[in-house]
């Protein structure tokens, strides 16, 4: 029997490559989607199976090819601070157009990355601060999520950094609060070996189902986390 598949969009970002090896060695067989072809070593060196495909450009048919037979689909795709049009294109127009094809391919399990301020940011930043596209698109994004019938998690993480996954968490509250005030400093930080290990956790757990799990690096274990 064939390892059930899960397909992560943005293949070749950061916390792809830390979730391919993860996801691979939980059993599943990982299809990384990336837009150049000259990628496609980091990703086979991750344990991924190379996919080129452009999202930013993709039919909704062309996702749902991609994603047919698959156990979840993973969006940890971005833009990485391109314009405003181009945020806007990959993080939010492309993150729909994938959970149209999820939804037309029959695969219930979605998991997108966001971040942890993503409800508020949008309402309490200037729309001329440069970091506002990212938000709104970031928010618009979820909110089409939860208005789906997918078994999506949306995960949000703070300031995300390479220090290596702990495999430990602190669970924030919908608007990215600790305790009711605003994180600061490394209470802010969330390891992208950690999203990675979540992002693990939830699918082979089939954990966090319809929620929105905002986190920071902590001291609690994932699983116990996300019991």
């Amino acid at each position: 029997m064939s390892a059930e598949r899960v397909v992560i969009l943005g293949g070749h970002g950061k916390i792809a490559l830390l979730a391919a090896p993860q996801l691979t060695a939980a059993g599943y067989a990982v299809e990384s989607v990336i837009r150049n072809p000259e990628q496609s070593g980091d990703v086979e060196a991750a344990g991924g199976t190379a996919v080129v495909l452009d999202i930013e450009t993709a039919t909704v048919d062309q996702l749902a090819e991609a994603f047919s037979g698959a156990q979840a689909v993973v969006f940890s795709a971005g833009a990485g601070g391109g314009t405003p049009e181009r945020t806007r294109a990959v993080d939010f127009e492309a993150a729909v157009r994938s959970m149209d094809a999820a939804e037309q391919a029959g695969v219930k399990r979605f998991v997108i990355v966001s971040y942890s301020r993503a409800s508020v940011d949008v309402g309490n930043l200037d729309s001329e601060n440069s970091f506002y596209p990212y938000a709104q698109a970031k928010h618009d994004a979820d909110e089409h999520l939860r208005g789906t019938g997918l078994d999506y998690t949306i995960l949000g993480p703070g300031m995300l950094t390479l220090e290596p996954a702990t495999g430990q968490i602190r669970l924030a509250a919908s608007d990215g609060s600790l305790d009711g005030r605003d994180p600061d400093g490394e209470e802010r930080n969330t390891s992208r070996g950690n999203v990675a290990a979540v992002i693990t956790h939830v699918i082979a757990a089939n954990a966090a189902v319809r929620q929105t799990v905002n986190f920071y690096d902590g001291d609690t274990a994932i699983a116990d986390a996300l019991a």
